[in-house]
This record gives structure tokens, C-alpha cells and sequence, in this order.
């Protein structure tokens, strides 16, 4: 789930969540690579049993790159992605399991979002090419430089969509990459590993999420399990926080802001697109030796452990003399929930709820001092008592108008500021020199650019008198006095906030449902809500790879799909042509770039979408009705695996029924393998590990507790009343050992610091001692202050 803003609020308020990853390298010798032995102790000095991998989050960066050169073709493709995993691999070093898990099919609720990112990204393509063209003429017509226009096919991102050739290719591809893993990695050789590709229905985290709840739902369970997730969206820590186990760590790649990216017309770092000049490169090195480079620094990974989050939670959360018995865990799901206010991948956020003017703190606020009116917390399991979210939002709807007003206070004095920074940042004018600047680099720069866009208009004006006039009558265009619109959107709102937190808790509810509005309703509009919800409806599926291709891609992207299919995008005697519109408006809604705004496209109807894909199903080739079918989740078994022989005797028998797995052959996990046999044969033959699918049991409900018998992890915050009952200055943990040494010279790193130099015994105050080592190193010090150097290794010794 993307929650703009979420991770950086969240990394600032709790510091001391972030902890940074220790990699170990592989080595070469005479020319030969040395892989990293994976079998030893975790360098991080924390052993993990399970790693679990949103594999999304790992094939973007890998395809189609932002900081360095695109691969090629899809091979290259194919070996960044497999060198990702295994540096992931090395990093965290799983003992138990790995699952793998590729987004399948999504909720209809999902698909909405997803409708709107491949329409931006489809659109943004065109419109660069566009710009390209042009600037390109105009540099060439005034004499500019450019280098050839590389022949060159764009890469479509968007064929990181179920359903697709490069899925099916990328799924084939990773099997084969796990079965050789697992036959010659000593690393491997004992980790259960699944893979859950694109054909399996389902969001990548939630999959993984829904393999964690069946597998906490056995009675085999260890309940001190040490997981490891990876992945960037910010729904995975609340997502982690949502299971409730006490060992939860996320691992995901360190983001370094203002990284340098080439211009996407001459190649060279340093500025856009926007403001080339085509002048000719700057010579690199001294015999332009790095003239193809372009500098790459390795991304460098951080945990995050939700361990030393759920501390801080307890100290916000915890609350005294409450009429009914205070329980930590339920408060840590009414946070969650709380979340999903500011930000989701199925709603839009209420418009007085922004992570950047504190509103999460708001809202913890609100829900402490109402508390004790509501009698109670606001969920149970998954489930939301409407009755006590009303006492919430109507608490908000009360401040509404002074958020606006402050909103637009603080917009108009960063405004100033700015202008203010521009002015007096910018550098003196010689009276006698030219009226354009020119920069180090030589670029001229005009003086009146000052590398903004104007402020797009705002018509809702929501710091003014009549603004919840305005925003009905413009974002719905209806008259705010029409009460019964008001409460279809409030309606489904509250259905939307049902379904959202039943999917973090139990799973999906329904597949079929969507929040059917491009904006949210005021937190002031949460009135007599109680009654609003009842249940989702039983039984519905998802939709077929294709028939999501179709729900999602717009027309320029077609050529993904079967012929006969395609042309229903752009035909123009489609019954459905209507879907995909050529052009379409972005809403900025109060925001300043595109990217931010609402992309205003029209809702798919499912109905008359399978009603015209009915005339075209019999086009389909069998391979495109096999990528169009749903698959299972993949186990994957090295020969030294305990359930190896076990597996081997089922398929020696032929026992093709489901038969559960021994939980003490499998580190606790239990299911009902179903067997493939003539796989089974090809892959034996072929000296690779067999796989099976696994089709677990279906627990009609999941509670959201911890576990007996677990083993909470060791204190990390400084307690409050430190000073009173200790002598000793508090040390903070540094990682995940909390017996970690501090860093110190031993007698050989004295020694070698200085001639004679020894460590003596002294007192905590000894001036002999400060004096006698202060001389003894005072030439190397006035050597390094003649050098511009400070001599900062003095401060270790005292």
C-alpha cells in the first residue's frame, strides 16, 4: 500500500526502529568469485527463520531501473532479479523458510488504483517521447549537441501485470532459479521455499500475510518464529503489526534522496530534460575514461523492527483508568486502523487527514480523550464497531475548519519563505555584466527562471467560508444540501473502511467490491453510521488474468493481450470502448505536481466487461488459456530436506489425495500437498527438486492476540525512570544484540598508535594521565590540524 509520507513521519517520531543491515561480501581469488557461506551465523547478529519476499518491490527496480542503465534485454532482466534475491539471501539467511510471493489478481477494490497507475504510466510515456522530439528540434535547430538518437524499443512496465508473457517467462524463470538454489547452495540445501507466482490470486504482502495467519493457526506453531519481511510499501508494517508476533523484522532498501539521474536526451547528470542545452559533454578523467559510466552506488539496505515500534505504541497507547480492562494488543489494531484514515491503497484519504500536518498524532489524541465514551476499543479481530468510529470522526469533523485554515497559513508561509531563500541565495549581479547568469558549468540560465511552476488553481478553497459547498458541487457535482448522495458516499466509505481492515485480519471479504467515487467524504459527514454496514457478500471470485488485463491497461498497452481481445480497447464499434479513453484529466485535488493528483478515469463495469469478453474467450490459443488460468502456491525441496523422503514416498505410491504434511518434518508447517507426477518425473529426471503445491486448510477466522508460550524480545527504549533507579549512564542498543561490546583498543592498537604508548590503569579523573597521552600525541595532532584534519580518534580514550 502506498502511504505517501508514511515511512519518513514514522522513521522520525521512532527513531530507533532503524537499524542498519551488516553485508557480508563475497571475495575473488585468481580471477575465481567466492560466494558468501550463508551457512554461517548471521552477521547482523540475529538469526532469522523465515524470509518472505513481495516480489514486486524487486522486479521494478530490476527492469527498468532509475539510477543506472536499464538492462538490455530480458535476460539481463531475468539475472538482475535472481542477484537481488540472493544478496537479500545473504543478508538475512533465512534457517526455515523463504516465500516468494508475486502479485497475482487483485481485489476489484485494488484494481482501481492499479486502473490508474498504468493509465499515468502509459500517458507519462507518450507525453516524454513527445518532449523529447521537441526539445531535440530546438537544440538542433540553434546548433546544439546531442549524441544519436538511440533505436531503442521502451521498456512498457506495464507488463508487470498478471497475465502477461514476461509473468509466465519470470515464473519459469524463478523455478528453475530456486532449483538450482536448493540442489548446489549449502545455504538453501535445508530451507522450505514456496513460490507464489502471478497466476496465484491475491496482492504479494497478502498472500504472504495469509500464509503467516494459517501457519499461526496451527497447532504445531512456534511461536518465538523470527520473520523477516522485504519490501517498500508502508502497508508492510502494519501489516506486520497486524500478526501480532513478537519477532517481526522488515528489510528494505535505504532511500537516499536527491540521487543523481542522466538526463533522458544527452545522458549526462546534472539537470532534466527540461533545462538541456546540448552543449558537449564535460571530459571525465584524464583520458576520458569514464565517459559510458555513470557513477552507481550499491543501495544499501536497513531493518525495521517492529519489536522496538510496538515499544513506543505502548508507551503513546497505553492509558490509565479506563472503565474497562486496558489491552495493549487490541489498542495496536485501533492504530492500524487509525492509519488507514491518512492513507490507502482502497480509499481515498479524508481531505482534513494529512501524515504531513501531524494527523496520525491527531488522532491518537482524539481516540485517548474519547475513550472513555466509546466503552471500548474500536475493532475486534478484523471487525469494526461502527458505533465508537463515529465518536472519532465526529471529534475530527469538529476541527475540520481550523485544519483547513492552518493548511493554508503554513502553505503561505513556507511560500515566503521560499521566495525569501531564492532572493538572498541568489548570487550578486555585476553592474556591468550581462543579465543572464552563468552557472560553473557554463549553462546560462535565465534570470527570471526560478525553477517553478506557477500554483495550480483552486476552486474548492477549503480555508474559506462555503467549502463543503464548493468540494460537493465541484468533485461530485451535486449541491451539498442533497443529504441522500451524502450518504451513499459516507456509505460506501464505511464499507470501504469494513472491507480494508477485515483484508489486514482475515483476509479478503469480498472480491467483487470497490469504493465507486474518486473522492472521500468530510470526517464531519460520519453521522448516524452505526446501521451503515452489514456484511459483504458470500462466495465471489476474482477475475481471470486476461480479464484483469482488461480491467486495468489502457489501449496503448494492448498489445499485451490476444488479438480478437485487443481490438475491443480500440475499436470504435466496441461495446465497451468507453473504458479506455485516450486522454483523460488529472484532478491536482490541492496538490502541486501530477503525480499527486486523481486521475479522473471512468469505473469498469464488470458486467458489460465479461458480457463483450464472452464473443472473444473462443479466440484464445492453449497457451493463452493456460496463462489465463489460476495456479497455487510452489514448494520447493532440496534431497537433505527432512520431507524430502517423505514427499518422494507419497509419489512412489501414487497417493495423489491430500495427505497433511508431518509438522515435525517441516519446521511446524502443515497443509495438504497435491501432487504433480509427470512433473515429478521430468524434474527427477532432469536432476532438479520436485515441487508440489500447497492447498491449505480454509480457518473460517483468525484471532488477533499473541500466541502462548512466546518470548517477548528484550527491551530496547530507555526506561522512563532510568536516572531514579540506576547509577550508571544508560548505553542504547546498537542492533540486535544488546550485549554488543563497545568499540575499544586493545594493548596492540595502542601500540601501534604511537611509540611507547601504553594503557595504563588510572582513575576516572587522573589529569596526569589526560596530560601525559594529550603530549604524547600532540606531533601527530598539529600534523593533521596543518593538514585541515581534526585528530577526532583522542575522543575514544576519553
Amino acid at each position: 500500500m502506498g502511504v505517501p509520507a508514511f515511512f519518513r513521519w514514522l522513521s522520525r517520531k521512532y527513531a530507533s526502529i532503524i537499524v542498519h543491515c551488516v553485508e557480508e561480501k563475497g571475495k575473488e581469488c585468481n580471477g575465481v568469485r567466492i560466494p558468501v557461506d550463508t551457512t554461517k551465523p548471521n552477521p547482523n547478529e540475529v538469526e532469522f527463520d523465515n524470509l518472505y519476499l513481495d516480489m514486486n518491490g524487486i522486479i521494478h527496480p530490476c527492469t527498468h531501473p532509475e539510477d543506472k542503465a536499464a538492462p538490455k534485454n530480458e535476460d539481463e532482466m531475468m539475472v538482475a532479479i535472481f542477484e537481488y534475491i540472493d544478496r537479500l539471501f545473504n543478508i538475512v539467511r533465512p534457517r526455515r523458510v523463504l516465500y516468494m510471493a508475486i502479485d497475482g489478481v487483485a481485489p476489484r477494490a485494488k484494481m482501481n488504483q492499479q486502473r490508474s497507475r498504468r493509465f499515468r504510466a502509459s500517458k507519462e510515456g507518450v507525453e516524454l517521447v513527445d518532449e523529447k522530439n521537441r526539445i531535440r528540434e530546438e537544440i538542433l535547430a540553434r546548433g546544439g549537441y546531442l549524441p544519436p538518437e538511440e533505436i531503442k524499443e521502451r521498456f512498457d512496465s506495464n507488463c508487470i501485470t498478471p497475465g502477461t508473457e514476461f509473468m509466465d517467462n519470470l515464473a519459469k524463470c524463478l523455478r528453475y532459479y530456486v532449483a538450482d538454489r536448493v540442489s548446489n547452495d549449502p545455504g538453501w540445501r535445508n530451507v522450505t521455499v514456496f513460490l507464489s507466482d502471478a497466476s496465484v490470486p491475491g496482492e504479494g504482502e497478502h498472500k504472504i500475510m495469509d500464509y503467516i495467519r494459517r501457519q499461526r493457526a496451527q497447532p504445531n506453531h512456534d511461536p518465538n518464529t523470527h520473520h523477516c519481511l522485504c519490501g517498500a510499501d508502508a502497508d508492510l508494517i502494519m501489516l506486520g503489526l497486524a500478526t501480532h508476533e513478537p519477532n517481526f523484522t522488515i528489510i528494505r532498501e535505504e532511500f537516499k534522496p536527491n540521487k543523481p539521474r542522466p538526463c533522458a536526451l544527452c545522458g549526462q547528470i546534472g539537470h532534466e530534460i527540461k533545462d538541456c542545452q546540448g552543449t558537449a559533454r564535460e571530459k571525465q578523467g584524464e583520458h576520458d575514461e569514464f565517459a559510458d559510466s555513470m557513477p552507481v552506488s550499491e543501495q544499501e539496505f536497513i531493518f525495521i523492527r517492529l519489536c522496538v515500534l510496538r515499544e513506543y505504541l505502548a508507551r503513546e497507547l497505553t492509558m490509565a483508568s479506563l472503565p474497562f480492562p486496558f489491552d495493549f494488543e487490541r489498542s495496536i489494531d485501533d492504530w492500524v486502523f487509525m492509519c488507514f484514515f491518512v492513507g490507502n491503497d482502497f480509499l481515498p484519504h479524508l481531505p482534513s487527514l494529512e501524515i504531513r500536518e501531524g494527523a496520525i498524532d491527531r488522532l491518537v489524541n482524539i481516540y485517548k480523550d474519547v475513550v472513555h465514551k466509546t466503552g471500548g476499543y474500536l475493532t475486534e479481530n478484523g471487525f469494526v464497531n461502527l458505533e465508537r468510529v463515529e465518536l472519532i470522526m465526529q471529534a475530527v469533523g469538529v476541527a475540520e475548519d481550523n485544519i483547513f485554515k492552518k493548511r493554508k497559513e503554513d502553505d503561505f508561509c513556507l511560500f515566503v519563505d521560499l521566495h525569501i531563500s531564492f532572493v538572498f541565495c541568489r548570487p550578486a549581479q555585476s553592474s556591468a555584466g550581462p543579465s543572464d547568469s552563468t552557472d560553473s558549468k557554463g549553462l546560462k540560465r535565465k534570470a527570471d527562471d526560478s525553477d517553478s511552476e506557477p500554483e495550480p488553481e483552486d476552486n474548492v478553497r477549503l480555508w474559506e467560508e462555503g467549502w463543503k459547498q464548493r468540494y460537493y458541487k465541484t468533485k461530485f457535482d451535486v449541491d451539498v444540501t442533497d443529504e441522500d448522495f451524502r450518504r451513499k458516499v459516507v456509505k460506501s466509505y464505511v464499507e470501504g473502511l469494513c472491507w480494508v481492515l477485515r483484508y489486514y485480519y482475515q483476509g479478503c471479504a469480498s472480491w467483487k467490491w470497490y469504493f465507486p467515487f474518486h473522492y472521500a467524504p468530510f470526517a464531519s459527514d460520519f453521522k448516524d453510521i452505526k446501521g451503515m454496514f452489514t456484511e459483504f457478500e458470500k462466495g465471489t471470485k476474482p477475475f481471470k488474468p486476461l480479464e484483469q488485463l482488461m480491467g486495468v491497461f489502457p489501449a496503448a498497452s494492448g498489445n499485451f493481450l490476444p488479438p480478437t481481445w485487443r481490438s475491443l480497447m480500440s475499436s470504435p464499434d466496441s461495446s465497451i470502448i468507453d473504458f479506455y479513453p485516450d486522454d483523460f484529466a488529472i484532478d491536482l485535488n490541492g496538490k502541486k505536481y501530477a503525480w499527486q493528483g486523481v486521475a479522473l478515469l471512468p469505473f469498469v463495469d464488470e458486467r458489460r466487461l465479461r458480457a463483450a469478453l464472452a464473443d472473444v474467450y473462443p479466440d484464445l490459443t492453449p497457451e493463452e488459456v493456460k496463462r489465463n488460468s489460476l495456479g497455487s502456491d510452489v514448494l520447493f525441496l532440496g534431497k537433505s530436506h527432512p520431507l524430502f523422503d517423505f514427499i518422494q514416498e507419497l509419489y512412489r505410491t501414487e497417493s495423489l489425495e491430500g495427505t497433511e504434511i508431518p509438522a515435525e518434518l517441516c519446521h511446524g508447517i502443515q497443509g495438504l500437498p497435491a501432487l504433480f507426477p509427470l512433473l515429478y518425473i521430468l524434474y527427477i529426471l532432469s536432476h532438479v527438486p520436485m515441487f508440489i503445491t500447497l492447498t491449505e486448510g480454509q480457518p473460517s477466522h483468525f484471532d488477533s492476540l499473541c500466541l502462548l508460550f512466546f518470548r517477548m524480545p528484550n527491551k530496547v527504549l530507555k526506561p522512563g525512570d532510568w536516572e531514579r533507579g540506576n547509577r550508571e549512564p544508560w548505553r542504547p542498543q546498537l542492533g540486535f544484540n544488546p550485549n554488543r561490546q563497545q568499540a575499544h583498543l586493545d594493548q596492540s592498537g595502542f601500540r601501534a598508535l604511537g611509540p611507547g604508548c601504553q594503557y595504563p590503569k588510572r582513575s576516572k579523573n587522573d589529569k596526569y594521565f589526560k596530560n601525559k597521552y594529550f603530549s604524547l600525541f600532540e606531533p601527530a595532532t598539529q600534523k593533521f590540524r596543518s593538514m585541515g584534519l581534526t585528530f577526532y580518534f583522542l575522543f575514544l580514550f576519553f
